[in-house]
């Protein structure tokens, strides 16, 4: 097996890497401790994928081959522990549409066609059933509520991280479950970070509307290009779900960038449409 080398962006015990065979996927710790869930985010190593897919992908929409895909899903089940079939995939087009997963879901987006798109959040209760979302840069959510055993895991870029996904999430889950945010243990994933996140005057506007004056200084700033910006898309998902009413020291922040570790995860910063999708998967475990 491939020893992987991460660059973490410091020095916290974040996440664990796993390796179940020759599948490697990235395990948060505090989720690990609620003893509920199966967590993980995927690499880009033990999957049966070629070329720029290489090898672990898991859309079929970018036009890999689909029995390599498929092979994918099947490893990474295995490699978590959970049931393939039992998986349900988002279609996720930088909306804030939260499904609620049923039963009638179970499979859609790896062994059956989904219904629906549009879809960048998923929540359930339902034990066996895992939730998938995609990503190559933008951020991960991932949300477990202890007392209601329900769970949420959405898909934040910077147009979802600007409408507050997390707090979109928060509500969802306590109009279908009870969810209290107190009792939320939520964790922001691998994705990329402040000091490779370039955007332009245009994107700093939108999140000027949405953020308040004294936070604008955690957010972004100058770059010494023109009318350029780094922008901090994990402080500002940290920053919301506070705001939400998860308690701090019940979020966990990654320390891991997409871009910076490119060789490991793919990344659209580094390689555009050349690429496969990571994704994130988060089950309650039956």
């Amino acid at each position: 097996m491939e020893p992987i080398h991460w660059k973490y962006a410091d020095n916290r015990e974040v996440f664990r890497t796993v390796w179940n065979g020759e599948t490697p996927y990235l395990s948060f710790r505090a989720l690990e401790d609620t003893k509920m869930v199966a967590n993980g985010f995927s690499t880009r190593m033990g999957g049966a994928s070629t070329g720029k897919f290489a090898t672990m992908n898991f859309s079929y929409s970018r036009k890999d081959d689909p029995e390599h895909v498929l092979e994918n899903y099947t490893r990474i089940a295995t490699a978590l522990g959970v049931e393939r079939d039992r998986m349900v995939v988002s279609w996720q087009t930088h909306t804030t549409n939260v499904r609620l997963v049923t039963r009638e879901d179970e499979g859609k987006g790896v062994i059956r066609e989904r219904d629906y798109r549009d879809v960048d959040g998923l929540i359930c209760d339902i034990p066996g059933i895992t939730l998938v979302t995609f990503y190559a840069d933008c951020v991960p959510l991932y949300f477990v509520d202890p007392k209601h055993r329900a769970v949420g895991l959405s898909h934040s870029g910077w147009r979802g991280t600007v409408n507050r996904m997390g707090q979109v999430t928060i509500d969802a889950m306590k109009e279908a479950f009870g969810t209290c945010p107190e009792d939320v243990i939520a964790c922001i994933g691998p994705s990329i970070c402040r000091d490779c996140f370039e955007v332009g005057e245009e994107v700093v506007e939108e999140f000027q509307k949405t953020f308040r004056p004294h936070q604008w200084d955690q957010l972004w700033a100058k770059n010494g290009k023109p009318g350029k910006y780094q922008l901090d898309l994990w402080k500002a998902n940290e920053l919301i779900l506070k705001e939400a009413g998860i308690p701090g020291e019940q979020i966990t922040v990654t320390n891991i960038c997409t871009l910076c570790n490119h060789e490991y995860l793919f990344s659209h910063r580094k390689c555009g449409e050349n690429r496969g999708n990571l994704a994130a998967f988060l089950g309650i475990r039956g």
